[in-house]
């Protein structure tokens, strides 16, 4: 009897799991992707709080274009110019306008972001506060200083405030972030509860939430809470080209990389776009590089054009627009010319 019971393979003592098996198993179960995601999520909280706090924590100017009218060989305006860049540790770009009228348009144009006219022994210096509201503080806060240093009378003034709404400048930050945010992640969620969607469908629906969206965030902050006075089609339509463009990048980097498709669309719109779009605060007072690379990027040129469009309007340029467009054609190229490869479509979940 025992040698029978101790010869049955049914009674055999178990063998346990070798390493390499209990690996396996891991990696198969939903195991795996939860803790990485649990170690990726911890570092782009820290990433997200570090971009931000690095680029608006203690914003310094490096080169402002200025213009200047009247003589700048005297001793009082070489005096004052001297004292701003030591005291600002920038360099003012002063562009030489014959009058005021000429460095009025040049700052409707953006091209300045303020306007010092020399006459006799004192300096009116004329800010734009439309032009970049912490650019005109860190500006209106220096100049009278200087000129107690040096002896030089300055009148400040503005001369393109901003919306009383908006007294800091914020809110067309706050409504680019909005429909960039809110963009990509429409996307996202109709990659999960409509993941049924064909190709040419995905897309039709991206735009009619883009524009859906886009008109209820125009709406509500002009015509419910009043705090800006918006050109309504423009702002609007720049919203909703700003929503769809970052639901497609989404789009797109979920034909190229799945289910990890968060990671490069979080990078690129939120941990990079938005601290460097100018919108916080003004591309002179960002450290350099971030600030030329904030205007290539959708969230950088959703600002400038919704910026020009409210404060500039007869001054529009097509540079923000065929930066969104720029964006917006790649990422849908990108996923029509590999749209077999998207996890979604009818196909896909038949499967």
């Amino acid at each position: 009897m025992d040698a029978d019971h101790d010869s049955d393979p049914d009674h055999a003592p178990r063998r346990g799991r070798t390493a390499a098996e209990r690996w396996s198993a891991f990696t198969a179960s939903p195991f795996l992707p939860a803790v990485v995601l649990v170690f990726i999520l911890a570092a782009a909280a820290g990433l997200f709080a570090g971009s931000y706090t690095y680029n608006m924590a203690n914003p310094t100017p490096h080169r402002i274009p200025a213009a200047v009218v009247g003589p700048t060989g005297t001793a009082h305006a070489r005096a004052f110019v001297d004292g701003m860049e030591k005291a600002l540790n920038a360099s003012l770009e002063l562009h030489p306008y014959p009058t005021d009228t000429a460095a009025q348009h040049a700052v409707e144009q953006q091209e300045v972001f303020a306007v010092l006219t020399f006459r006799g022994a004192g300096v009116d210096f004329a800010v734009a506060g439309a032009a970049g509201a912490s650019v005109a503080q860190v500006l209106a806060e220096t100049a009278p200083a200087v000129g107690r240093a040096v002896r030089v009378p300055v009148r400040i003034s503005d001369v393109k405030p901003l919306q009383k709404g908006d007294p800091r400048g914020l809110a067309l930050f706050y409504i680019s972030l909005a429909a960039v945010i809110i963009g990509f992640v429409g996307a996202i969620q109709l990659s999960v509860h409509a993941r049924g969607l064909d190709p040419g469908e995905r897309i039709a629906f991206t735009v009619v939430y883009a524009l859906l969206g886009a008109f209820a965030i125009a709406s509500v902050v002009d015509w419910w809470l009043g705090a800006l006075h918006l050109p309504f089609v423009e702002s609007w339509l720049i919203l909703a080209f700003t929503m769809f463009t970052s639901g497609m990048v989404f789009t797109m980097f979920n034909t190229l990389m799945g289910r990890w498709a968060m990671l490069p669309t979080w990078g690129l719109m939120v941990l990079l776009g938005n601290p460097s779009s100018g919108g916080a605060v003004s591309w002179p007072l960002l450290p350099s590089a971030l600030g030329q690379i904030g205007r290539w990027l959708p969230p950088g040129a959703s600002v400038n054009a919704q910026h020009t469009a409210v404060y500039f309007g007869d001054a529009q340029h097509v540079f923000p627009f065929a930066v969104l467009a720029g964006w917006a054609l790649v990422s849908t190229g990108v996923f029509w010319f590999w749209r077999h490869r998207h996890p979604g479509g009818r196909s896909a979940e038949a499967l």
